[in-house]
């Protein structure tokens, strides 16, 4: 029986695309490139994910290994918080859920920095009962050992939870612990495929 179910965050609940950012605000073909390939795609920009390095040593580094200049990589990180943005139609199964008394959880590979910010910008986070970023525990899907963190720190059973996210990697990791999975594939309204997956989710008597 499910009793948990636990939500990626990153193009699960919230937007984070950054190529079509740069296209949409006219960013030279050549320049997109650049920065999709040297920044977003980088090993460092994992890095920051896992805890292992801070934004700005990143920056430091990829300075040094970029034909970007360090204060155009600088603004391209503070531009992070301008890309992401809610997925609403997502974000509407919280409450939902919330109300056939599932308890809610989200494991996200996510930076420290920004994170604070976008908890207290996005109201859906009040719907939550917990939750950990990657960076904060120094360890990133789809390692088992941060589903494993998160099961401890919340007392869940594997068997009772939930995962829902936009990578076939991580929910395989979740799977193979155990847990029940859904794969969005980047849909941003995964209500319908959601019910037929688990009808159970959407009854009041579950």
């Amino acid at each position: 029986m499910i009793k948990n179910v636990i939500f990626d965050l990153g193009n699960v609940l919230i937007s984070f695309r950054p190529a079509e950012y740069l296209e949409k605000n006219n960013y030279p073909l050549s320049i997109r490139d650049i920065i999709l390939n040297d920044v977003f795609r980088s090993r460092e920009w994992a890095m920051i994910d896992s805890g292992s390095i801070t934004t700005a040593e990143a920056i430091d580094i990829l300075s040094v290994k970029s034909s970007l200049k360090k204060p155009e990589i600088a603004q391209i990180f503070d531009l992070r918080t301008d890309i992401m943005f809610p997925l609403e139609e997502n974000a509407r199964l919280l409450p939902v859920f919330k109300e056939q008394n599932f308890s809610l959880y989200f494991l996200s590979n996510f930076p420290q920095d920004i994170f604070g910010e976008i908890k207290s910008s996005y109201e859906f986070f009040t719907y939550f009962d917990g939750g950990i970023i990657s960076a904060k525990v120094k360890c990133s899907k789809p390692d088992p050992n941060i589903y494993r963190i998160l099961a401890e720190k919340y007392k869940l059973k594997f068997s009772e939870c939930l995962f829902i996210d936009d990578f076939e990697g991580n929910t395989r990791a979740a799977e193979n612990l155990g847990m029940k999975v859904f794969y969005t594939a980047g849909s941003t309204d995964i209500a319908e495929d959601l019910k037929n997956s688990f009808p159970q989710l959407f009854r009041k008597d579950k």
